[in-house]
């Protein structure tokens, strides 16, 4: 029977999403699983109706893809898909880093330097899963910082597509140090209102991934 029954159910569905999406993106729930919503229900503890309304964001963000009488599906992993993927991020996600770092109020801007130590510690300590969600806070501090409401709608279909992918092949490459470094560059950047240095930033974080994302097909 599904618990946190007491909860908000905008929270519930906030919570939902998260545990789902942590648990594709982690690889628990691996590319080309079938699902269902009472699964789902039962893994996280939480009802039907939320974890409906979290599914609809997966599919949003192409984690999910829903099958008309036939189900969930987690979608699969494409190479060329994740360049094309990259490409458009790196033209959202400049805009993104440069506004947050024009408009990040001095709250946002210490969160954003507690991070760039965040980076940096969960990856001495090869921490992937502590890493994974220190970058989803991260990207949501940025959407929240840049206050634009129509890059945000389009940078929510792409991070955590960029997460799997990443996870799924950052043990072959020794990547962690190298993504905490380009983070926390950009992190800090964007905390001490750097306009500049924040779209520089994450251009050579952008750069790095599509390396990396070319060197998983050699």
């Amino acid at each position: 029977m599904a618990t946190r029954l007491n909860e908000p159910k905008a929270k519930l569905t906030d919570l939902a999403y998260q545990m789902i999406e942590e648990a594709i993106v982690t690889l628990r729930i691996r590319p080309g699983t079938s699902l269902s919503e009472q699964a789902l229900s039962e893994m996280t503890g939480i009802g039907r109706t939320p974890i409906r309304e979290a599914i609809q964001r997966l599919a949003r963000e192409h984690l999910i893809l829903v099958m008309p009488q036939r189900g969930l599906l987690v979608s699969e992993m494409n190479v060329n898909k994740q360049l094309k993927l990259l490409e458009t991020r790196r033209e959202i996600e400049r805009l993104i880093c440069r506004s947050a770092a024009k408009r990040a109020s001095d709250s946002e801007r210490q969160s954003f330097r507690r991070l760039a130590d965040e980076f940096t510690k969960y990856a001495a300590r090869s921490d992937d899963v502590a890493f994974v969600r220190a970058d989803r806070e991260f990207n949501e501090l940025c959407l929240s910082a840049a206050s634009n409401e129509f890059a945000e709608g389009a940078m929510r279909m792409l991070h955590g597509l960029s997460r799997r992918f990443w996870y799924l092949h950052y043990k072959q490459t020794a990547d962690m140090p190298e993504m905490a470094r380009l983070h926390a560059a950009v992190a800090l950047a964007i905390g001490k209102g750097d306009i500049k240095h924040a779209g520089e930033a994450l251009d050579r974080l952008i750069d790095h991934l599509e390396g990396f994302t070319r060197a998983t097909v050699l």
